[in-house]
C-alpha cells in the first residue's frame, strides 16, 4: 500500500492530514461524579476553546453521549462480579438515573457546544454503559434491530436538544460489532473510528492492532462494510511522542489526535485526559507542525473526510484499500 496509491483521500497541494477529537463529552460536572464537559470553559471544553484560539486552523469533533449514565468504567460490587452468568445480568457499579444528563436538559451546555467554533459533535452511545464486566463497552451483544433502536432513541435526544451532528460515531470502548456497523448504516451514518493504535510502528502499510477494530489501517482513512462506512483510526494521544506525529505526516497519513473530556472517573484516570497538561503539550504539538509544515497539512475534521471521500467518489476511489468489518 504505497502512499501515492492512497493520496485521492487528500486535497490538492495536502501532503497529509490533521484530526482531533475528544472522547465522552457530556453535561456532567465537577460538582456531580466528576465533570465530562458540563463545566465549560471552568473544565475540559475550556482547555479546547484555549487550543481552538490558538491554533485558528484546527479543528475538532467532539464524540457526545446523548443521555449519559455511567459512573465508574471498572465493577465495584466485587462479589457479584465474581459470579459467572449472573455478572452479565447486572450492572456491576452504580449508574445514573435515566434523563439526568439527557443533552435536552442542558441548554446551556447545548448552545457552548453549538458555538464553539470550528467544532462538530459526533455521535458516541446512548448511556455509555453496559451489563456485565465491560461496563463503558455500550454495544456488545444486541443484535441489529436492538442497536438500531438505541442509536436512533440517541439521534432523537440530539435532535431534541437542538444540537447538529455530523453522520459518525466512535462506539463506547471502541467496540463496533457487525450488528452496530449494519445498525449505523440503518441511521444513516457514514464514518466511525473505532480502532485506537498507539503502540504499532508508523509505516505505510501498517495495520491496527490494539484496542477496537484490528486489521484496518493505522494511518489511511478506510472503506469497511463494503465500502459504505470509513473507518479512522486514532493513532496518537497524551502518550505518543512528537516523533510519532512526524512518521504519520511524512508518510502522508492521516495523524488522528485522541482526548477524553473525562480526567478522573472515580479514581480511574485517563493518560488522555483533557486537562491543562495535556493541553500543553498539544499546542506544542500543533505549534511543531506548523511551523515544520506550513500550508501543506490538511487541518480537518473527521466528519469533512468523510463527507470528501464517500459524497465525492472521484476523491474515495483513488486507491484507498477497502477492508472487510
Amino acid at each position: 500500500m504505497a502512499r501515492e496509491d492512497l493520496r485521492g483521500w487528500l486535497p490538492s497541494g495536502k501532503r497529509a492530514a490533521i484530526c482531533f477529537s475528544v472522547d465522552d463529552v457530556h453535561p456532567g460536572k465537577i460538582t456531580d461524579a466528576y465533570e465530562g464537559g458540563g463545566d465549560l470553559d471552568a473544565g475540559a471544553l475550556g482547555h479546547l476553546r484555549w487550543l481552538l484560539e490558538r491554533h485558528t486552523r484546527l479543528r475538532v469533533t467532539l464524540f457526545t453521549t446523548a443521555d449519559w449514565r455511567e459512573l465508574s468504567p471498572v465493577p465495584t460490587r466485587k462479589v457479584l462480579a465474581r459470579i459467572p452468568f449472573l455478572r452479565e445480568r447486572f450492572y456491576l457499579a452504580k449508574i445514573l438515573p435515566k434523563d439526568m444528563m439527557r443533552l435536552s436538559r442542558h441548554p446551556e451546555f447545548v448552545h457552548y457546544l453549538k458555538r464553539l467554533e470550528r467544532a462538530e459533535v459526533g455521535l458516541h452511545g446512548l448511556h455509555h454503559v453496559h451489563k456485565g464486566m465491560r461496563l463503558p463497552v455500550e454495544f456488545q451483544e444486541q443484535d441489529a434491530a436492538e442497536c438500531t433502536r438505541i442509536l436512533s432513541e440517541a439521534i432523537a435526544i440530539f435532535e431534541e436538544a437542538g444540537l447538529d451532528y455530523v453522520r459518525g460515531m466512535n462506539p463506547p470502548g471502541w467496540n463496533v460489532t457487525d450488528s452496530l456497523a449494519q445498525a449505523m448504516l440503518a441511521v444513516g451514518l457514514q464514518f466511525v473510528a473505532s480502532a485506537r493504535d498507539i503502540v504499532t510502528p508508523v509505516s505505510a502499510d501498517a495495520l491496527t492492532n490494539m484496542s477496537g477494530l484490528k486489521g484496518v489501517s493505522l494511518i489511511y482513512p478506510e472503506r469497511i462494510l463494503g465500502g459504505r462506512l470509513l473507518h479512522f483510526t486514532s493513532n496518537f494521544q497524551a502518550t505518543s511522542g512528537v516523533e510519532r506525529a512526524l512518521e504519520i505526516v511524512e508518510r502522508g497519513g492521516l495523524l488522528a489526535i485522541k482526548a477524553h473530556a473525562v480526567k478522573n472517573a472515580l479514581g480511574h484516570i485517563a493518560l488522555d485526559g483533557l486537562d491543562k497538561l495535556y493541553a500543553n503539550y498539544l499546542d506544542l504539538i500543533f505549534t511543531i507542525l506548523e511551523e515544520r509544515y506550513g500550508d501543506s497539512l490538511w487541518w480537518t475534521s473527521m466528519g469533512e473526510v468523510a463527507a470528501r471521500c464517500l459524497d465525492h467518489p472521484h476523491a474515495a476511489n483513488a486507491g484507498m484499500r477497502e477492508a472487510a468489518l
